[in-house]
């Protein structure tokens, strides 16, 4: 499982982030201050860390020096948004910076983002009978494989991430199209429907009405 550890010492926050995440599968540590951020870093390894800027202690801009040996990813969370921060931080080694407020779903697109560029996701997904290598982006059933469109396979890696969950078709327009929900679109139940169908999974992808979809698996 994948280990995030969140640095922010406004606990509302903190809390809002690690819910985020943890709904997402990710496994979550919180620090409210950067000598506890560090401790942590001591007795644990961690595959990204999320980082305030105005932290108690130790600032975040500090705290990278002695994260920057660790080769851990960083993103920097902050309220600062001055053009000057943002480069200073990329510059002490960040890969991302976030300016508050922000929206959940951006949060989790930029985590995404991050993980896969130092191949910290899951290689291979087993989900509904298919075999989804998320570095080939090749998906198998039975050892055959199943020719998919970007945005079908998007779709497809979307709920095999999040089973027996229900997801939002504003949700699932917004993490695949990478844009806000159009009220009324029937892009999503088309590109659902023609997927579920290439993979078989008809039985398996349930429409909830009104709502959107789950993924039905076995326990």
């Amino acid at each position: 499982m994948i280990r995030i550890l969140i640095v922010e010492d406004e606990k509302p926050i903190s809390n809002m982030i690690r819910l985020c995440l943890t709904k997402e599968g990710y496994d979550c540590v919180c620090a409210y201050d950067g000598y506890a951020a560090a401790d942590f870093l001591e007795q644990t390894s961690f595959d990204l860390i999320l980082l305030d800027v105005m932290i108690p202690k130790i600032d975040g801009f500090e705290l990278m020096e002695y994260i920057r040996p660790l080769e851990i990813p960083v993103i920097f969370i902050t309220a600062r948004a001055a053009v000057s921060d943002r480069v200073k931080g990329l510059r002490l080694g960040a890969e991302d910076y976030i300016v508050k407020p922000f929206e959940a779903i951006e949060l989790l697109a930029r985590v995404d983002v991050v993980l896969r560029r130092y191949q910290k996701t899951d290689a291979v997904l087993y989900v509904g009978g298919l075999d989804i290598d998320t570095r080939s982006m090749q998906v198998l059933r039975d050892g055959k494989e199943i020719s998919l469109t970007k945005t079908e396979y998007e779709l497809l890696l979307l709920f095999a991430r999040n089973p027996r969950r229900a997801l939002y078709r504003e949700t699932i327009y917004e993490r695949v199209w990478g844009e806000e929900y159009p009220f009324g679109s029937k892009a999503v139940d088309i590109h659902i429907q023609r997927m579920r169908k290439k993979v078989g999974w008809e039985n398996r992808l349930k429409a909830i009405h009104k709502v959107g979809y789950r993924l039905e698996v076995d326990p």
